[in-house]
C-alpha cells in the first residue's frame, strides 16, 4: 500500500512511522523545516507527494486544511482516499469533502494523546468513505468508531470533547501558574493530581501538552466554542480556553529581551525600508513628547470611543516589557490615559502606550518617562462605562496589531512586527543603517 502524510509535524511523523512499521511505502511533505520520518520518503511539492498514493493523510493543522487539500485535488489517483485528520469546525470539512469528491473524503477526530499512542490512536471517522478508512486505521492498532454519516459529523465529536479536554487542560496551566506566582506550586499540583487517573503524569501530559501545542489548541478550542453557539449551548468556559490557549501562544512567539534589546537604537524609518514601508502606522499617530522612545511587546486594547474601563483591566494584567496598544476607534474628544493611571502601567513595568485617540498630562508623561504616541491631547477625560476587549487584534492607525507583536516606537512614529518576523525584521533594519552610513560618508567625502 502506498501512502501520503500532508505535514510532517509531530502528529503527521508519528502516523508516517506507523504507516511504514505496517509495511506501507510513505511519502511525506511538509514545507516547513521538519525532519522526514527514517523510512519515508521526502516529497519536493504536495502534488508529488499524493501521486501513485492510494490514501492521503492530511495533517497540516486546522488553519492550513484547506489550502493543503485543494493543492492536491486534482493530483489524486482515481479512487484514492482523502483522510482529513485536522481539528476544524464542521463547516471546513463539508468544504473540503465538496472540494476533494464527497465519495473518497473521510472525516477523521483522533480522539487521544497521539505523542502517546501514536497511529494506534482511537479516532472517530464519518463520510462516504469511512468504512475504508476504519478498515486503516483498525489495521493500524487504532480503536475505531465509524459513524458513517456525513463529513463534519465526526468533527463535531471531536469538538464536542475539545470544550472538555482543552479546557481541562487550560485551566490546569492556569491553576499551576497561580500557585507558582503564590509560592505554592508543589502543593497546587498535588491537589490536582491527587483528582486525575495518572496523577502526576496526566498533569504534566495535560500541563505541557498544552504549552507545547497551544497555538494549535487555540484554533481547534475556537472551532469547538462556534460549535457550542451553533447548537444553543453558550461557550463561556470554552471561550476562555480559547483565549488561555492563544495567550500561552502568543507568549511563545513573543520577542526574547535580547532580541528587544537588539533593537534599542535603530530608528523607525529604517524598520520600515527593510519591511518594504509596510507596518507603519499613519502619521497622525505622533510622538506626544519629543524623544519618546520604546520598544517592547503589545498588550492590546480594543474601546468604545471615550472609555477607558478596558484600558484599567489591560494595565492590570499587563507585564514587563510590554507596550499599550490602544483602538480608541480614532476619538479625540476624550483622553483615554492620563498621569496617574501611567504610573499605575509603569509601576507594572509597562513601557509606553500608543493610542489611536487622545491622552492627557503629556508633560508628567515626559518627566516620568512613559512614551507616548496618539493623534491629540486633550484635558477631557474619558467615560469608564464599557465595554471593550484586551488581548485581541486591533486595528490602530491602519495596521493590524496583535498580542505580542513587536512595537517599536520613535520621534518619526511607530512600527508594527509581526512576533515571528522580529529577528529578520532586525537583521534587514541593521542592513539598511549600514547602507545609509556608508552613503551619508560618500556625501560628505563628495565621493557620490
Amino acid at each position: 500500500m502506498r501512502a501520503s502524510v500532508l505535514g510532517l509535524g509531530e502528529a503527521g511523523s508519528l502516523y508516517a512511522a506507523g504507516l511504514i512499521a505496517q509495511g506501507w511505502t510513505v511519502t511525506g511533505y511538509d514545507p516547513a523545516d521538519n525532519a522526514t520520518p527514517q523510512g519515508a520518503l521526502r516529497a519536493a511539492t504536495p502534488e508529488d507527494a499524493v501521486r501513485g498514493a492510494e490514501v492521503v493523510f492530511s495533517l497540516v493543522g486546522g488553519k492550513a486544511a484547506e489550502a493543503a487539500a485543494a493543492s492536491v485535488a486534482e493530483h489524486l489517483e482515481p479512487g484514492a482516499l482523502f483522510a482529513d485528520m485536522n481539528s476544524a469546525s464542521p463547516a471546513v470539512k463539508v468544504r473540503i469533502a465538496a472540494t476533494m469528491g464527497e465519495s473518497r473524503f473521510v472525516d477523521v477526530s483522533v480522539v487521544g494523546s497521539v505523542p502517546a499512542h501514536g497511529s494506534a490512536t482511537g479516532v472517530v471517522v464519518s463520510g462516504a468513505a469511512s468504512a475504508a478508512a476504519a478498515r486503516i486505521f483498525a489495521g493500524l492498532g487504532a480503536p475505531v468508531e465509524d459513524i458513517a454519516g456525513a463529513p463534519g459529523d465526526a468533527s463535531v465529536r471531536k469538538l464536542l470533547r475539545s470544550s472538555f479536554m482543552k479546557g481541562l487542560g487550560a485551566l490546569i496551566v492556569e491553576s499551576v501558574s497561580a500557585g507558582r506566582a503564590a509560592g505554592a506550586e508543589a502543593w497546587v499540583r498535588t491537589q490536582i493530581a491527587d483528582y486525575l487517573v495518572g496523577g502526576e503524569a496526566a498533569l504534566d501530559r495535560l500541563h505541557d501538552g498544552t504549552l507545547k501545542h497551544a497555538a494549535r489548541r487555540a484554533t481547534e478550542t475556537d472551532a469547538a466554542a462556534e460549535l457550542l453557539d451553533s447548537i444553543g449551548v453558550r461557550p463561556v468556559m470554552t471561550r476562555a480556553a480559547a483565549e488561555l490557549h492563544r495567550d500561552r501562544a502568543d507568549a511563545a512567539l513573543a520577542p526574547s529581551e535580547d532580541l528587544l534589546a537588539a533593537f534599542e537604537g535603530l530608528a523607525v524609518a529604517n524598520i520600515g525600508d527593510a519591511r518594504d514601508r509596510m507596518g507603519m502606522l499613519d502619521g497622525g499617530i505622533h510622538a506626544l513628547w519629543k524623544g519618546a522612545r520604546v520598544v517592547g511587546r503589545a498588550r492590546t486594547v480594543w474601546v468604545r470611543s471615550g472609555d477607558n474601563q478596558a484600558l484599567h483591566r489591560a494595565i492590570a494584567a499587563s507585564r514587563p516589557g510590554e507596550v499599550l496598544v490602544v483602538n480608541g476607534q480614532g476619538d479625540t474628544t476624550r483622553a483615554l490615559l492620563g498621569e496617574l493611571m501611567a504610573e499605575r502601567a509603569k509601576r507594572r513595568g509597562v513601557l509606553g502606550i500608543v493610542v489611536d485617540g487622545a491622552l492627557r498630562d503629556v508633560g508628567e508623561l515626559e518627566k516620568i518617562g512613559f512614551a507616548a504616541w496618539g493623534r491629540a491631547v486633550t484635558p477631557a477625560g474619558p467615560y469608564k462605562n464599557g465595554p471593550g476587549q484586551v488581548d485581541v487584534p486591533v486595528a490602530v492607525g491602519g495596521v493590524v496589531v496583535r498580542p505580542g507583536d513587536l512595537v517599536v516606537g520613535d520621534d518619526d512614529g511607530v512600527i508594527v512586527v509581526p512576533a515571528a518576523e522580529a529577528a529578520a525584521s532586525l537583521l534587514g533594519g541593521r542592513a539598511v543603517e549600514a547602507d545609509e552610513a556608508q552613503r551619508r560618508a560618500a556625501i560628505l567625502a563628495g565621493t557620490a
